[in-house]
Formats: structure tokens, sequence, C-alpha cells
């Protein structure tokens, strides 16, 4: 891909560039060792308010709470809680707006190593955050933290590493972040159905009750998603989450649309009811589930060598089981760069965003 003079990559690495590197972080400026914020429960942190044109190129960042005398569970569900909020421009709603823990790639307020090429969680425990997206801007970004804790504060460690430019280019879009669950999705009962009919069979011709992972307006293109599942239904029948086919809507158009596919372990580029953890840098899955896939899943899908292209619209949407029959807790984050002014984002309250007990 081609950034003009400010090339990213191993094969652009060796080009000069004009351009001045930046960075915003939480370094103690009173030049002792206490290089954090502290965030106090309902405010906003601003980590960075940069003027002019540039490009963020990376983040890393981690939190903690204060030690317990008490249960360690207090407020346990903080990456929910805290939200990370990235506004361009000047523009007057964010064009990113997702919990902490689900942006970086793990949704139910769980941590866990993994990598993939524009996000990883790191040791300890994938407590250590990264963000590789680049994120160009024309005329200012402004980044924030804002906590929805209730009692407690938490510490807050960052770096925003930008560059800035003397212009900015008219061909690169305004990177996007969303969150979006439904807790539970609207299934069916199983009923008189036998497991096989509930699960494997039936038909879905319209797309219609499709859990939807995007829903945008403008030119741009979707570059990928994470998906987290809490499988409620209790069985020790077959339990598996999937078969819900992805489907893809691209400006509008109607069923069956240009982009369908397969099955929901499928469009994660993986197969066959899978159980284990794997990273890859394009897909993976971070968590797992328990035995017969009960518990919490979590897994990715990247369009970085496939982005997929909409000139006016686009609806990303994929089954919860196969023709919407299962009733699980799905959330999840899209991933996209567009045109501005897009739709404005809509957040969760917090007590929505929670994780399941």
């Amino acid at each position: 891909m081609d950034y003009g003079s400010y090339g990213s990559s191993l094969r652009d690495l060796p080009r000069l560039r004009s351009s001045r590197r930046r960075r915003a972080s939480s370094w103690d400026r009173s030049g002792g060792n206490d290089d954090r914020i502290t965030v106090e429960p309902g405010a906003t942190a601003l980590l960075a308010d940069i003027d002019g044109a540039g490009s963020i190129n990376h983040i890393w960042c981690t939190v903690a709470r204060p030690l317990l005398d008490g249960p360690d569970d207090v407020e346990a569900d903080y990456l929910r809680r805290l939200v990370l909020r990235i506004t361009w421009d000047d523009q007057s709603h964010p064009s990113v707006l997702v919990p902490l823990g689900d942006f970086f790639g793990v949704g139910h307020g769980r941590t866990v190593n993994f990598n993939s090429a524009p996000l990883q969680m790191s040791p300890q425990d994938g407590r250590g955050f990264n963000c590789w997206f680049h994120m160009p801007f024309a005329s200012g970004a402004r980044i924030e933290l804002v906590s929805e804790m209730e009692r407690l504060p938490v510490f807050f460690y960052y770096y925003i590493d930008y560059e800035t430019y003397d212009d900015s280019r008219d061909d690169l879009g305004y990177f996007h972040a969303s969150f979006h669950r439904e807790n539970p999705t609207d299934g069916r009962p199983q009923g008189d159905a036998t497991l096989r009919e509930h699960l494997v069979e039936g038909e879905n011709l319209s797309g219609d009750g499709n859990y939807v992972i995007l829903e945008a307006a403008g030119k741009g293109h979707f570059v990928g998603s994470v998906l987290n599942i809490r499988n409620l239904r209790e069985s020790s029948e077959w339990n598996w989450y999937g078969e819900g086919d992805d489907m893809i809507f691209i400006d509008g158009e109607p069923f069956p649309p240009s982009l369908h596919g397969t099955g929901t372990e499928d469009y994660y580029n993986t197969a066959w009811c899978p159980d284990q953890a794997y990273a890859a840098p394009y897909h993976g899955i971070t968590l797992p589930g328990g035995a017969n896939w009960s518990g919490e899943i979590s897994m990715y899908r990247f369009h970085i060598e496939d982005p997929v292209t909409f000139e006016r619209s686009i609806r990303v949407t994929v089954e919860h089981g196969h023709a919407n029959k299962r009733s699980d807790d799905v959330s999840s984050v899209a991933y996209w760069y567009q045109t501005l002014p897009g739709v404005p984002l809509r957040l969760p309250p917090v007590d929505q965003r929670l994780p399941h007990p």
C-alpha cells in the first residue's frame, strides 16, 4: 500500500520520509517513577489532544485496580466499564467508542496472551495491550479514556505513538471501531424438534434476524471484527454454538448478498467445531470455551489483505446458530475505515455491557 512518503511495512522501511515522530504517554512529569495516571470513578481522562495532520501508528497501554484488602472481585469487570473514545478532526461525535478490553481483541472482560497483526495482548497474562492499526487524521485527534467504574479508581499506563505531517492526504479513510451486544440473541425454543433439527436444519433466505456486527454509511472498507459468545444453552447434549452463516450486504444490495459464507467458524477461518485456542496474524480463537463449547468464546478475523470495500453503505451480519435458532450472549467489535461524517456510534449503557455472571 502506498502512503506517499509516509510508508510503513518491511517493504517500505528503506524509503526516506518527511514526518515528525511524537508521543503522548503517562510518564511521570516530576521525573519520578509514578508513570501512570489515576482515573477516578466516573471521570474522563484526556490521553492525547493533537492538532494538525498526522497518523496514530501504535497504542500501548495497561490498566490495574488498586490493591484490595477485601475480595478481589470488586469491579473485576473493569475492562467493560472503561471505554476508549477517539474523535477525529473536531467531529461532533467519536469514531471509536468501544470498551477497553474488547477494543484490543478479547471479549468478556478477559485478558489472554495472543498475537495478531493489528492487535495483541502480551504478557503478563495478556495485560499489555497493543494496537498497530494506522489512524490518519487531517486536522486533529482527541483520544480519551472514559471510566464508568462506580467504586474504584484505575491506574492507567499508556503510549500513543504518532506522526505529524505538513498536509493531509485526501485518499485516506478515518479509522472507526464500534461495539455491539445482544444478550440474548432472539433465537427459538427447541420444543418438540430433535437436537439435529433444532441446531443444523431449517432455512434462512432473507438474512432477517441475523446478528449485526456493523452497519455503516459512507465510502470505506471493513477491515475486521472480534466476535464473542457466551454459551447460554446448558446441556449435556451436543452444544455447538456455531453454524451461523456470515452475510455481508454492500451498498444496500438485496439477499443473497455478494459475500455469503458457510458458517461462523468458517468465516473466522477455522474448521470442524474448534475448541482450541489459536492465534495467527489475521484470524484466531483467543477464548475457545470449555467442555462441550460451554462458557466464554472469543475469536477474531481481520481483513488486512482483503478489505471489504463499499461506496455507500455496509451491513456485516452473521446468523446466531443456523437459521438464527440459538439464544446466546453475543457481542462484537467492528473495525473499518470510512469518510467523515459517519453514522453516530451507540454504546450500550454500562449495565448492558458487563460480562455474563
